[in-house]
């Protein structure tokens, strides 16, 4: 009989006992089984699959991918759905080919075409348009391969838009499909694929549905949005909203090649509105501000944050001597030489027009001013007394001469005359302040360009003693271009500021008469930023022959509303909406409408808050201030 071979009498397997230290492993997956992973707290509380969307929450998502493309396309064609203003993802995937297949691919296909072409001729047919087109597109291809110049690649494109509701995913999906569609762009729904369609728009890399064109490396590179309208960078301040596209454009002015910024407007479009709110914000971040105001507009902002307002008028304790050093030596430099240069401006905005004869006399008197205070081109005698106007004067004075009594008279309402008092007095202020702000509203017409000179070379003097980061703000700058002369000393600051970690604003109004001159021009081609707004019709020629602007930007500037205007950052502009916070409203409005409704909520409070029983106070009971 054959023996039964029965399962309890087979031989067991030896079979190693478990470590300790893999049954310590299995007892704490038994024990994570029971706990919340982090899976569990980022995964989505529920995932509807829909034909053609997906619900994850409560968000709705539609994946597109791109099925046919033109022939040809210009550069950054991709730019209408990259700054499309709505939520959504797009990916693209690129696969390289073997150009050996291609080649090979081609060459069939080039065949198959001639053959299609020769048999229509001898039918006495007019061959294919389309097959010709393809054709000649083929041979091209073929003949760049064979070269080297072009590599061949797969292109997938897909688009997952992302809404709210239903309702609003339909109206966005059509809206995105008719801006591909003008571009000759087929685009379409990945029915019934939408969750693979959601994933291959992850950050995860890989295509789960795989519907490619072909490309080739020029095709290819115009995908690339590199002209895309976004500006901003990963620290600065926000200058406003891009109207392209609804991002914020943040920037930081000292991050490049210089901090200086030029603003052109029309009066009422909002330029001292930004600048302010650029000077509020560039404050939290430690920068120092001076601003030269010649109408009276920056006095609210600087109360508010605690600032230094100087008013410069005849009865103003304020006074600043024009012959003050920095006492900073730098080498190469002459700094008595320096300010000698600058105090020939200074005098011929006040003193007008001089011949070659009388500038050589102003000059002997310059130096023979310092000197008689023991100032010299040595800079261990820069740190004596600096001169006064009436120094100059006498020098001219003790001349005898034509020319020099000529200068002496024109200078002696200065010293003597009706004008004395403000420009003949050793400096009793210096700038301690993060805001300080120099006001010349009620000089005199006559005084104003002189007195806003002379406050720029204190400042400047200033900002090359004590390095900082600090921006210098120049309201009203056409009143420095009536007068070669400072015209030429503002372009010297803007073009050494960058030096003295110094960012310079120049503001204005008048376009034609600051770009109609070389000083003007100068100053904007050393601006790194230009901020265009609202402007005249008549403005707008010579500012397109200016920046290079588009019929669009043109356009733009004629159109825009307050505070809207064209960005220019080196070579980057985009269309921009400047936005305040509330609180940022209240504090740098100039709008005379709020002004004047804020001023009565005011006096009806200080009404309302006086007692009924108060009496009248007599003029004994007021302590003068």
């Amino acid at each position: 009989m054959p023996s039964l071979s029965l399962p309890f009498l087979k031989k067991k397997k030896n079979t190693p006992e478990k470590t300790q230290e893999e049954k310590n492993i299995e007892q704490l997956k038994e024990f994570s089984k029971g706990l919340v992973t982090i899976q569990d707290i980022i995964a989505p509380e529920a995932i509807e699959v829909d034909f053609t969307y997906q619900k994850i929450n409560s968000t709705y998502t539609r994946t597109l991918f791109v099925a046919g493309y033109p022939r040809s396309v210009p550069a950054n064609w991709l730019s209408p759905l990259i700054n499309y203003p709505h939520q959504m993802s797009v990916s693209m995937f690129i696969f390289p080919a073997n150009s050996g297949e291609i080649l090979d691919n081609l060459k069939r296909t080039i065949t198959e075409m001639e053959a299609e072409i020769q048999s229509d001729l001898r039918a006495g047919k007019i061959s294919n348009i389309n097959t010709e087109v393809k054709l000649e597109d083929a041979r091209f291809i073929r003949e760049e391969l064979a070269k080297g110049s072009e590599r061949f690649f797969q292109l997938g494109l897909y688009v997952t838009i992302q809404a709210n509701s239903i309702e609003e995913l339909e109206k966005v999906t059509k809206n995105i499909q008719s801006t591909l569609g003008s571009l000759l762009i087929v685009s379409k729904k990945a029915t019934l694929q939408m969750a693979e369609g959601f994933k291959n728009t992850l950050p995860m890399g890989t295509d789960k549905l795989l519907i490619t064109r072909n490309m080739d490396t020029t095709s290819l590179a115009t995908t690339f949005p590199f002209t895309s309208s976004e500006l901003t960078m990963e620290t600065g301040i926000v200058y406003g909203i891009n109207e392209h596209n609804d991002s914020l454009v943040i920037f930081d002015r000292f991050k490049m090649e210089n901090a200086n910024m030029v603003i052109f407007a029309k009066s009422g479009a909002g330029k001292s509105y930004t600048v302010k709110l650029e000077i509020l914000r560039q404050m939290m971040f430690d920068t120092e501000v001076i601003v030269l105001d010649p109408e009276h507009e920056y006095e609210e902002l600087c109360t508010a944050v605690g600032g230094e307002y100087i008013n410069f008028t005849f009865g103003s304790e304020a006074k600043i001597n024009p012959f003050d050093l920095s006492n900073l030596y730098e080498e190469g430099e002459n700094e008595l030489g320096q300010k000698i240069i600058s105090l020939h401006g200074l005098l011929k905005v006040m003193l007008g027009s001089m011949t070659p004869q009388q500038e050589a006399l102003l000059d002997r008197a310059l130096v023979a001013a310092y000197k008689a205070k023991g100032i010299t081109p040595d800079p261990a005698t820069q740190t004596n007394e600096p001169p006064l106007m009436e120094d100059v004067y006498k020098a001219l004075v003790g001349m005898e001469s034509g020319d020099s009594d000529d200068l002496a008279s024109r200078l002696e309402k200065y010293i003597t005359g009706s004008f004395r008092g403000i420009f003949d007095q050793p400096t009793n202020i210096n700038i301690r302040n993060q805001l300080t702000v120099f006001s010349v509203k009620e000089m005199e017409d006559e005084l104003r360009p002189v007195a806003m000179y002379m406050i720029l070379d204190f400042i400047w003097t200033r900002v090359k003693k004590d390095l900082k980061k600090r921006i210098l703000v120049i309201d009203e700058a056409w009143y420095f271009m009536q007068h070669p002369d400072s015209a030429a000393f503002i372009r010297a600051m803007v073009k050494r500021a960058r030096k003295y970690y110094l960012g310079i604003t120049t503001i204005t109004q008048d376009v034609e008469d600051f770009l109609n001159t070389e000083y003007g021009v100068s100053i904007v081609t050393n601006a790194s930023i230009q901020f265009l707004m609202k402007q005249s019709t008549a403005s707008v020629p010579i500012l397109a022959q200016t920046f290079y602007l588009s019929q669009g930007e043109r356009q733009l500037l004629v159109t825009a509303d307050i505070g809207e205007g064209v960005f220019f950052a080196g070579q980057s502009h985009v269309a921009l909406r400047v936005v305040a916070s509330p609180e940022e409203h209240t504090v740098i409005t100039t709008n005379p409408e709020e002004l004047l409704q804020r001023s009565q909520e005011q006096s009806a409070a200080q009404t309302q808050n006086t007692p009924s029983s108060a009496q009248p106070r007599g003029i004994d009971d007021y302590t003068p201030v």
